[in-house]
């Protein structure tokens, strides 16, 4: 048996046509051009690279752009000064703080700083308790990625058994709570669960972001299950060969047991940049709404 393959950059794809198509409608009928700011502190290469791709993007539905670059030197009250800036900008809809932070900026003072209207990660505490309670918020976009892919393989949740390995507020979390809104049964399990290949193998759907490269192996998995991995690890290069991008499953084994999984890459990535925009699209179309 082998498992179909989520093409993340397919349905990325279709879902940035789709956020093009109503940000043209948007600002043909008088609304603002959405604008997303951007803002990266150091040198981080993957982060730079990461910045990039998502200022690309973003032209290219036709929203505006604006990259803020601060050297890892700067003063957590500078960067709070430029947040607070940045919030009472009209034009700025939507504020993104690329994530490591140098140590010794308070990552939680960033993200309470940036308004909850303008918060396109969904990171800041009043949106992640309007998730949790079933409200109305803007939610972080690789769990809201991950549902898409879920979806083009199951148009109905409820019911299913769901095992979630790792429990980040990024990811694990608001991916539980997403599930959970869906009907779905929920456990989230951690490197440190003691049974976590009895919880997997047991499960319809395993979203899998532990930051562990092969962690979930063939054997873990259910016969037609559907897997969702959300890791991204770059493993060092040797003997000539490049460095290589991999996952948090023994692909080459999960493929063979699995009904469906996501690839790494080409998966769960090209979705959360997708979401990044449609979430930005969001903030401006409210904006826009609550002004006329």
């Amino acid at each position: 048996m082998t498992a179909k393959l989520i093409d993340g950059k397919a349905i990325a794809k279709r879902l940035r046509t789709d956020v093009a198509e109503r940000v043209r409608m948007l600002v043909e009928g008088g609304g603002p051009q959405p604008g997303l700011a951007v803002v990266l502190v150091g040198d981080d290469p993957a982060s730079q690279i990461y910045v990039a791709t998502k200022i690309k993007q973003t032209h290219s539905v036709g929203m505006a752009s604006y990259e803020y670059r601060l050297p890892a030197a700067i003063g957590e009250s500078e960067l709070l000064h430029l947040l607070d800036r940045l919030n009472h900008d009209d034009t700025v809809h939507g504020i993104l703080v690329q994530l490591p932070l140098p140590p010794h900026i308070d990552v939680a003072a960033v993200l309470e700083k940036i308004d909850p209207c303008k918060d396109v990660d969904g990171f800041n505490p009043l949106n992640v308790g309007r998730l949790a309670v079933g409200g109305q918020g803007l939610v972080p976009c690789t769990p809201l990625g991950c549902m898409m892919l879920l979806k083009t393989v199951h148009a109905d949740l409820a019911g299913m058994d769901a095992v979630m390995v790792g429990g980040s507020n990024i990811v694990g979390r608001p991916m539980a709570r997403l599930l959970l809104a869906e009907e779905a049964t929920v456990t989230v399990a951690h490197l440190r669960t003691r049974d976590v290949q009895g919880l997997c193998r047991s499960a319809d759907i395993i979203v899998v972001a532990a930051g562990s490269p092969g962690l979930i192996r063939g054997s873990w998995v259910k016969p037609g299950a559907t897997v969702i991995d959300v890791g991204i690890n770059r493993l060092p290069s040797y003997e000539g060969k490049a460095a290589l991008l991999v996952g948090d499953v023994a692909f080459n084994e999960v493929v063979q047991v699995a009904g469906a999984i996501t690839p790494v890459p080409g998966g769960v990535g090209p979705m959360t940049i997708a979401f990044l925009l449609s979430n930005t699209f969001q903030a401006s179309k409210i904006s826009f709404q609550q002004k006329t």
